[in-house]
C-alpha cells in the first residue's frame, strides 16, 4: 500500500476505536453491575455512535475497493488518481453519509413512544431492539431502515464485487506466477474484512425474521451474538489482518 492506502487504513482504524468505544465499556458495566438500566439519552447516544460507524465502513470498504482497483487495474496512474484531494474527499464523504444515515435513523426511533416494561433484549442499544419495544405501528422505520439497508449493504457490496472481478482480470492477465501472487496479496486483507463484516451484517440485517416464538427467540440469541462480533471481534481483527505481510 501507498500513502493513500494508509490514509484510508488510519480511518479504518480509528473507525473501529470509536465503533467499540460506543459499546463495549458499557457491555463490561452490564457484566458488572448488577443494576443494569441506561439512561434513554444515553442510549440514543450509543445508536447513533453505532449505527453511525457502521454505515461509515461499509461505504469506507468500497472506497478501498476502488483504491486496490486502481492500484492493481491502472498501477502508472495510481498516485495521479489517488492524490491528497482524492482520498480525503473518499474518507469524508464516508464519514458524512454514515453520520447523515444514522441521524434519521436515530431519529425516527426516539420519536416513537415507547411502552410495557422497557427491557432490550440485547447487550446494547442496537436500533432494531429497541424498535421492538415500541407501542406504535413502526413501519416508516421499517421501509426507512430497508432503503438504508440497499444504500449502505446492497450497493458498496455490488460495488465491491464489480471492482474486485476487474482486479481478478487483471491479476489473471499477469503473466508471471511472482507477479501474481504479489498483486493478490495487495488485496488479501482487503477482501479478508470485507468478507467477516459484511457476511456478519447480511446475515443480522438481511435475513427473514421468525413468525414463530420459539424461533424467534433463537433469532434473538443469534442476532446479539452476530452484533457482538462484528461490533468487538471484527475490529480486532482489522489491525491483525492488515498487519500480516
Amino acid at each position: 500500500c501507498m500513502n493513500p492506502c494508509f490514509n484510508l487504513l488510519g480511518n479504518l482504524s480509528f473507525l473501529d476505536i470509536c465503533y467499540t468505544t460506543s459499546s463495549v465499556p458499557l457491555i463490561l458495566d452490564s457484566f458488572l453491575n448488577p443494576r443494569k438500566t441506561i439512561a434513554f439519552s444515553a442510549c440514543a447516544v450509543q445508536m447513533f455512535l453505532s449505527f453511525a460507524m457502521g454505515a461509515t465502513e461499509c461505504v469506507l470498504l468500497g472506497m478501498m475497493a476502488f483504491d486496490r482497483y486502481i492500484a492493481i487495474c491502472n498501477p502508472l496512474r495510481y498516485l495521479l488518481v489517488m492524490n491528497k484531494a482524492a482520498y480525503l474527499l473518499m474518507a469524508a464523504s464516508s464519514w458524512a453519509a454514515g453520520i447523515a444515515a444514522s441521524i434519521v435513523q436515530t431519529c425516527l426511533a426516539i420519536r416513537l413512544p415507547f411502552c410495557g416494561n422497557n427491557i432490550i433484549n440485547h447487550f446494547t442499544c442496537e436500533i432494531l431492539a429497541v424498535l421492538k419495544l415500541a407501542c406504535v405501528d413502526i413501519s416508516i422505520n421499517v421501509i426507512s431502515t430497508g432503503v438504508t439497508n440497499v444504500i449502505f449493504l446492497g450497493v458498496p457490496v455490488l460495488f465491491i464485487f464489480v471492482s474486485y472481478i476487474f482486479i481478478l482480470t487483471t491479476i489473471l492477465r499477469i503473466p508471471s506466477a511472482e507477479g501474481r501472487k504479489k498483486a493478490f496479496s495487495t488485496c488479501s486483507a482487503h477482501l479478508t474484512v470485507v468478507v467477516v463484516f459484511y457476511g456478519t451484517i447480511l446475515f443480522m440485517y438481511g435475513k427473514p425474521k421468525s413468525k414463530d416464538p420459539l424461533g424467534a427467540d433463537k433469532q434473538d440469541l443469534s442476532d446479539k451474538l452476530i452484533a457482538l462480533f462484528y461490533g468487538v471481534v471484527t475490529p480486532m481483527l482489522n489491525p491483525i489482518v492488515y498487519g500480516i505481510k
